[in-house]
């Protein structure tokens, strides 16, 4: 029988850790919020043509360190000066529009059941928070855990505060929200599309690769884990359709560019 010391002790709690980009979300949410911005004329042609051959090679390869890095350095430099308010505004928007329509339904019926067994549900993902945790609020998640960009005065500074949540960041933020929120990562979840979330699958006792790229997938076979597969078939081919589609997809960036750049010319 428990001592009274101990029966005042909280059961450990139960979490689920979600990556965002092509484990809820197929694809990059990024992409279409800089999509969204160069719409509104946040910035110019040159750095939505950048955008979108980024997100063809994620598409066919998975992301990269150097990848992020080159979406956040830039990212950070166009939204300097601007306000948070007028961000988030900006992502509620693609959300509504695009974000939406491109949930894996798969991976949103184990998010919920997750909510329904009284788990704790997370983002834990690379996108600001700002837009990370409208998205939990949208699935009715727990909370986020993102990159957060400076700001003061409720405007962005261009800068970083703390790294990106990224990699070996996403165990370490992990493991601290553990601590504080009592979760015992033993019995919680993680879930993850690539090698970069390898850090905050290995912190928990449930690791399961959802959509995994070639990488994570063989990772996952030799350690046993389970994998959840919740693209639609031609999705999963990682052959020609997928490489026509991105490039696709890049080559309807480039026109746009060119397109933005003849009408100027015009003008002149």
């Amino acid at each position: 029988m428990p001592s009274p010391a101990e029966s005042r002790v909280p059961p450990a709690r139960t979490a689920a850790f979600f990556d965002v980009d092509n484990t809820i979300i197929r694809g990059a949410s990024a992409f279409h919020l800089a999509r969204a911005l160069y719409q509104r004329r946040f910035f110019g042609a040159g750095d939505l043509l950048r955008f979108g051959l980024i997100q063809a090679k994620y598409l066919m390869f998975g992301e990269s360190r150097s990848q992020i890095e080159t979406v956040r350095s830039r990212a950070l430099s166009l939204i300097a000066g601007r306000s948070v308010a007028e961000i988030t505004a900006v992502g509620e928007e693609v959300y509504d529009t695009v974000l939406e329509l491109r949930i894996f339904p798969g991976t949103k019926r184990l998010l919920d059941e997750h909510l329904a067994a009284g788990d704790q549900v997370w983002l834990v993902t690379a996108t600001p928070v700002e837009i990370g945790g409208m998205i939990a609020r949208r699935l009715g998640a727990t909370g986020c855990l993102g990159t957060v960009a400076e700001h003061s005065g409720g405007y962005y500074t261009g800068r970083l505060v703390g790294d990106l949540m990224h990699g070996e960041a996403k165990g370490a933020a992990v493991r601290e929200l553990a601590e504080r929120e009592g979760v015992d990562l033993a019995s919680s979840y993680a879930y993850g599309d690539s090698l970069n979330d390898l850090p905050m699958m290995r912190s928990v006792g449930h690791p399961c690769p959802i959509n995994p790229d070639t990488r994570l997938r063989r990772h996952a076979k030799e350690v046993g884990w389970p994998i959840r597969e919740f693209r639609g078939r031609g999705q999963r081919v990682a052959g020609r359709g997928m490489k026509t589609a991105s490039w696709a997809g890049a080559a309807w960036i480039v026109g746009l560019v060119l397109r933005s750049i003849q009408r100027r010319f015009r003008r002149r």
